[in-house]
């Protein structure tokens, strides 16, 4: 079968698929109002100011874990009001004592382990993108955006960072929070009359998670399929001005102790910042210039056993807001953008990836109206000289266009444009770069109510230098999803001249299908609160386009079935058991181990099946020491692999906690291969001395990159999301002959500080 053929028949199937799909009963939900009023609110925590006095809560909440049949055992009570600038929020959480929970008093707590109260607005009413905001019993906040219908867990997203103010108060049978958010952080249409809204809670002491619509125990609580209606006494407009400055300054000493033209410490001083303007009520122009990243947290390592690049979230600010308009398009296997790509280079020296100074950037997004969101970005970097003549790599200039149009409640169409543009090219012309890569996507999207179905199909085309035919990539995926069971089906077609440069497509020449299911069942005694059966199962085929001369024509590259039985129990802790089959052809010389000589490896065109199994446990997250494990084992290639993976936590409340996450893997292959250990051990201290003061030391010890890295900041926030970080950074080499020689070292002080104008 042509490879046009076989992705037209792929489409064919996605667009059938997304046609059945648009049939579905519209649900019923339930509705708060918001009251208008003139009267000040003192935002401490205490429900005693007259508003609240004088104002009927909504009650009523229902469960979603352990039963979803049941009205909640201890309700919470809502009631929200607004006035000209800011809109309030009042909770009541009634609870069986006053034995609260939290993990620390850090922003951004977990989900689970807390005593925590969230609410989320969908201010545009379009079933896709909503605002969180969030507190616990400790008047612990956080704030997090919700994309793509809430689906999966990566659609929430809690690096979004803006300006509110709450309080929370503890008392011996409930405790109670006053939010104030303001309209300048919210996104809407002027003159709106109605958002949809949810809220949510977890109630450590009763072991109950409830929410204000009613949700299955089987999707997620944050599924914006089932939201409430939030009717406004008035209709909403914006006033005033919606600017912000966020400049910073920042100072550091670093040393390279690999670069021999290195002899000392290099001072530097660094001046930027960002800006927000809004330009509507629900359109937001974001710059940056000189932007500095130093304070975000460090990646979390993890051992890569696979054949293939790990795709690691974006945490820097600048990216997060209407991130999904821009990074959410096609799939985990052909990405148009990906945000991570901008101010990452490559050493034209030695080929590794190193970071790219941004010299500016600006970025529009948000809605033009109720139906239309918009995505404009332009990022510029700076070159990198090499030491030879010519020899570098060139400045670059990045620009992203994208829309999303609804087109129905439930379904909406996105287009896509990224370029990637040299700027000097001619100056480095004995380095390898392509003076342009360019790519443009086509994508459908549905979302009946209550997300029983949802689906996309997407279609995209790169254009690169000297590739030319085969550069197209073509992402399916359906899924029915009800109480009692899911079906899905997903397909993915990837062709050999696919080049998203600033994308994300690990592997190429290829087409996926991928069938699944799952079965759940509801015990109604016992000490299960929950358990599904199913099986996830992937088919890859090679298109044979790529010159590869292993699979030359469309001839079966790898095949994976894995069957799973997950126990959700009513203490919250979860046991999961999964059988892996898999039966590939590599398709070039592979060591699995990346510790083994050079000459020492798997040869491509060698065939391998081989059986493993996983048990994994999570303990129950209220405890003052939880636990994350799991265990593997089984045979691998041509040899055999065992395993431990997880993280042991100590709770200190409320002042934070210290936990050990590790992975080991026992790798034994037959001959020439040597048994190797492969380790990965994290501890970390997280320590909150109050709501301001926060010091995180996180250590990572990796012997396969046979390095030694230790991170630890300190954070003050004098003001509302205005900070002052130290932070500290070192990298060992622990190969066996380096005698644990330092690689590199920094310490950078910064200052950010958030002006309203």
């Amino acid at each position: 079968m042509g490879f046009y053929r076989l992705f037209f028949l792929l489409v064919l199937i996605a667009e059938t698929c997304l046609v059945l799909a648009q049939e579905e009963a519209t649900a019923i939900h339930p509705s708060v109002n918001v009251h208008y009023i003139t009267e000040p609110i003192m935002i401490d925590g205490v429900l005693d100011d007259g508003v609240w006095q004088s104002l009927t809560a909504q009650k009523g909440m229902h469960q979603n874990f352990p039963d979803d049949n049941l009205k909640a055992d201890y309700d919470t009570e809502v009631t929200l009001a607004y006035d000209d600038n800011n809109l309030y929020v009042a909770l009541t959480c009634y609870a069986a004592g006053g034995d609260f929970i939290t993990t620390s008093l850090k922003r951004d707590y977990d989900f689970f382990g807390n005593d925590n109260v969230t609410v989320l607005f969908d201010t545009y009413s379009d079933r896709t993108n909503a605002l969180v905001f969030g507190m616990n019993a400790y008047g612990v906040r956080r704030e997090a955006t919700v994309v793509n219908a809430g689906q999966a867990p990566s659609d929430f997203d809690e690096s979004w960072d803006n300006k509110w103010t709450g309080e929370a108060k503890r008392y011996d049978d409930r405790w109670t929070v006053e939010m104030a958010i303001p309209f300048s952080t919210l996104r809407f249409e002027n003159g709106t009359q109605k958002w949809r809204f949810n809220m949510y809670r977890v109630d450590t002491q009763n072991n109950e998670i409830t929410s204000f619509t009613d949700i299955p125990r089987t999707r997620f609580v944050m599924d914006m399929g089932f939201m409430g209606d939030m009717n406004w006494e008035k209709p909403l407009k914006k006033t005033g001005k919606n600017i912000s400055l966020i400049p910073y300054i920042s100072s550091s000493a670093t040393r390279d102790f690999e670069n021999a033209t290195q002899l000392g410490t290099q001072g530097k001083f660094n001046i930027g910042g960002d800006a927000k303007i809004g330009i509507s009520s629900g359109l937001n122009l974001d710059l940056t210039v000189n932007p500095d990243f130093s304070q975000v947290e460090v990646d979390e390592q993890v051992t890569n056993l696979s054949r293939f690049e790990i795709l690691f979230p974006e945490k820097r600010q600048f990216f997060l807001e209407n991130a999904d308009l821009f990074g959410s398009f096609g799939g985990r296997f052909a990405n148009p953008f990906f945000s991570r790509r901008i101010g990452v280079s490559i050493d034209p020296e030695t080929g590794q990836n190193i970071q790219n100074t941004i010299l500016y950037g600006a970025r529009l997004s948000g809605k033009l109206n109720e139906r239309l969101r918009l995505g404009l970005l332009n990022m510029q970097t700076a070159s990198i000289q090499g030491d030879g003549d010519g020899v570098g790599t060139p400045a670059f200039n990045y620009s992203v266009a994208t829309a999303e149009q609804r087109i129905t409640d439930a379904s909406r169409v996105r287009i896509i444009g990224v370029n990637k543009q040299a700027i000097n090219g001619g100056d480095f012309a004995n380095s390898d770069f392509n003076d342009y890569n360019r790519l443009l996507g086509l994508e459908y999207r549905l979302n009946t109510d209550n997300n029983r179905w949802v689906a996309t199909s997407s279609v995209q085309k790169s254009f690169s230098p000297n590739l030319k035919g085969d550069d197209i990539a073509h992402t399916a995926q359906v899924v029915y999803n009800k109480r009692e069971y899911r079906f899905e089906w997903a397909h993915i077609l990837v062709g050999n001249n696919y080049n998203p440069e600033v994308g994300f497509a690990p592997r190429k020449d290829f087409v996926i299908v991928s069938p699944e299911a799952q079965v759940n069942f509801f015990p109604t005694s016992g000490p299960i609160a929950s358990h599904s059966i199913g099986f996830d199962s992937r088919v890859f085929w090679k298109l044979g386009k790529d010159d590869n001369i292993h699979i030359t024509d469309f001839g079966v590259e790898e095949i994976n079935f894995d069957p799973f039985w997950n126990i959700a129990f009513k203490d919250l802790s979860m046991l999961n058991f999964e059988l892996s089959y898999i039966d590939l052809t590599l398709l070039n010389d592979f060591d699995p181990t990346r510790l083994q000589d050079e000459d020492i490896f798997l040869a491509g065109g060698t065939t391998y099946s081989y059986l493993e199994s996983t048990i994994s446990y999570t303990s129950d997250q209220r405890k003052r020491v939880t636990t994350r494990t799991a265990a593997n084992f089984g045979s691998y290639f041509n040899g055999s692999r065992y395993g431990l993976s997880g993280s042991v936590t100590y709770r200190y409340q409320p002042y934070g906690f210290v936990s050990l996450s590790y992975s080991y893997n026992h790798v034994a292959l037959a001959e020439p291969f040597e048994p190797v250990d492969i380790w990965l051990i994290g501890p970390r201290f997280d320590l909150t001395f109050s709501k301001k003061v926060f010091w995180t030391t996180f250590v990572q010890y990796n012997n396969q990159l046979d390095n030694l890295n230790i991170n630890t900041r300190f954070q003050w926030r004098f003001a509302p999301v205005s900070d002052f970080f130290i932070v500290y950074t070192d990298n060992y080499d622990t190969a066996e002959m380096a005698n644990f020689g330092s690689r590199n070292r920094a310490l950078v002080a910064k200052l950010t500080y958030w002006f309203n104008l």
